[in-house]
């Protein structure tokens, strides 16, 4: 395949990388530890670990691991916000030679109890806030061992007071019982007094299990070995190369870590790559109070700052905003869902930074496309493939179809994963033949390789980032014993992108929109919650009985 938009490509930038470098993420990030021993690694709530600390830290507690009788490959599930116990946490489990689980803390027992089940994860790493969901859950599932980390743990003497204010205060942290729980720093103290083992890991072995609902309804673990993580990290260093190499010089990269660590994209764009180049993350526990995010912007000169539509959005529109120090701020890339060129073009006008649009998915590691880092003007397209990544437009029977005209977005790369966790089905529905990965989004190339994405194929609603699939909140909805029948779709939404819309047949005339809502609330994330019902008499459906939830989506639109 003749790679176009390789001519594209700004001065530095190689068509290929290597990730053979390394064997695994061990590799890398015992490298980092031994090059960056006294640097900041992390800064959370004002406090900062540097890479010896981490070392130390993720030394002990993947020892502790290993001490609970953990065999090699097993499944560590993390449900955490971004707290310094994460990156710790994250390097211990694959230190100890174990395969990551990140889950959103946010899920109900339901969702919990769904993804540890299906990932067959025998550990689980908690933050206190979020550890009732976790005793709802783990009674069905193959988890024996529960570590439960507190906001304070790695605070220092203020992290006593954070404890005292999360627990007693703000009353954040529900009453709690597991049997057998250890608290994150008596694993860690444990830890210390023990030898971690280093494991034989190789390219191929299992990183991270990524769960998300890929091009069909039913959420599935994306497998991420070790070489995808490499090499997604590997691509994007080089990308941002041109950027991060125009002056001013810094000393040291600066990285805003708002996005939450269990999304794929900051474990790439953050963790990973600030690991390779010795960088620190900013962890942001909670963009969403945003006069906090900014109040912590205020005290650092930043120089990266990826982040979702709707984050830059907020902050553009909030008071105080334009008060940071820009002027060491080198790249700004979104990701996770479709830049606004309003927002775009505001972004470049108050921080004098160009806002990156990139493309990927949790199967992807997750960058595939993304806006040259030289350029200062909005596009509107996903950009051009990443280094050693093909990108190609084909129809529904799997032929490239010419330039200018749409197909789905099939990609192949070292970034790809090899498919879906234990689900050799659902694998095959999105390889092609000849070792494309279907994405399921449909989009048109350019002559000179950019590409835009047009639709999606799939059903899939995007909230602020989040992957929504209608199949689970149709079930849930249609468990209730009013409902008679339902089918969801995403409708345009102002502040998120998208909203979840639900078309609700009643079996019992007294049921109200908010009885629905508040049904879903109980078996669903917020950001999945329908924002909107509305009652029909009956749905659209094909003649073996499918509903036309694509019919639903253009009558929403015709509405509109």
């Amino acid at each position: 395949m003749d790679r176009i938009w390789l001519s594209q490509y700004p001065a530095g930038v190689p068509a290929d990388i290597d990730a053979s470098q390394y064997a695994s993420l061990i590799d890398l990030l015992e490298e980092s530890f031994a090059k960056f021993r006294d640097r900041k690694a992390f800064i959370c709530m004002d406090k900062a670990i540097t890479y010896r600390e981490l070392d130390e830290a993720s030394r002990a507690l993947g020892a502790y691991l290993q001490g609970q009788g953990l065999k090699k490959g097993a499944r560590v599930a993390l449900m955490m916000p971004n707290v310094l116990q994460y990156p710790v946490s994250t390097v211990a489990v694959l230190r100890a030679g174990y395969a990551v689980v990140n889950v959103n803390p946010l899920y109900t027992p339901h969702e919990l109890e769904h993804q540890l089940k299906d990932a067959g994860a025998e550990a689980i790493i908690v933050l206190e806030n979020f550890a009732q969901t976790v005793q709802q859950a783990i009674g069905k599932t193959a988890v024996r061992h529960v570590i439960v980390g507190s906001m304070g743990d790695l605070l220092g003497f203020k992290g006593v007071i954070v404890n005292f204010v999360v627990r007693h205060i703000k009353k954040m942290v529900p009453s709690l019982s597991i049997p057998g729980a250890v608290r994150f720093n008596d694993a860690l103290a444990a830890g210390r007094g023990m030898t971690l083992a280093k494991p034989n890991l190789a390219p191929d072995d299992v990183a991270f299990l990524q769960y998300t609902g890929g091009t069909t309804g039913v959420s599935k673990g994306a497998t991420l070995l070790h070489r995808n993580i490499l090499a997604n990290m590997l691509q994007n260093d080089a990308w941002l190369q041109p950027a991060l190499k125009k002056p001013p010089v810094v000393d040291q990269l600066f990285i805003v870590c708002a996005l939450p660590l269990y999304h794929i994209f900051a474990l790439t764009a953050c963790f990973m790559l600030a690991m390779r180049a010795g960088g620190v993350n900013l962890l942001i526990p909670n963009p969403r109070d945003v006069p906090g995010t900014i109040k912590e912007l205020m005290k650092h000169q930043i120089n990266c700052f990826p982040a979702v539509n709707t984050l830059y959005n907020a902050l553009l529109n909030a008071p105080g905003f334009d008060k940071v120090d820009f002027s060491k701020l080198k790249v700004s890339i979104g990701g996770g869902m479709a830049v606004q060129k309003a927002v775009a073009e505001k972004w470049l006008t108050v921080t004098g930074c160009p806002l990156l649009e990139g493309y990927g998915l949790s199967e992807t590691s997750p960058t595939l496309t993304c806006n040259p880092a030289d350029r200062d003007k909005f596009t509107g397209t996903i950009g051009l493939p990443m280094p050693s990544t093909y990108i190609s437009i084909r129809d529904d029977e799997g032929r490239e179809v010419p330039l200018g005209e749409a197909g789905e977005i099939c990609a192949r790369g070292p970034q790809v994963m090899p498919g879906y966790w234990n689900r050799p089905d659902e694998t095959a529905n999105v390889m092609t033949a000849d070792g494309f990965f279907r994405t399921g989004d449909i989009g048109v190339m350019s002559p000179d390789g950019y590409t835009k994405i047009v639709d999606r194929k799939k059903d899939m609603i995007l909230v602020s980032g989040f992957n929504v699939y209608p199949n689970e909140v149709e079930e849930v909805i249609a468990s209730h014993p009013g409902v008679l029948e339902c089918a969801v779709i995403g409708v345009k939404d102002r502040k998120s992108g998208e909203a979840v819309k639900a078309f609700v047949v009643r079996k019992d005339p007294s049921l109200t929109p908010e009885d629905v809502i508040k049904f879903a609330r109980t078996e669903l994330t917020s950001y999945k919650v329908p924002r909107q019902i509305e009652f029909r008499d009956s749905l659209p459906k094909t003649n073996v009985g499918k509903i036309l939830r694509r019919e639903l989506r253009e009558k929403s639109k015709t509405a509109a």
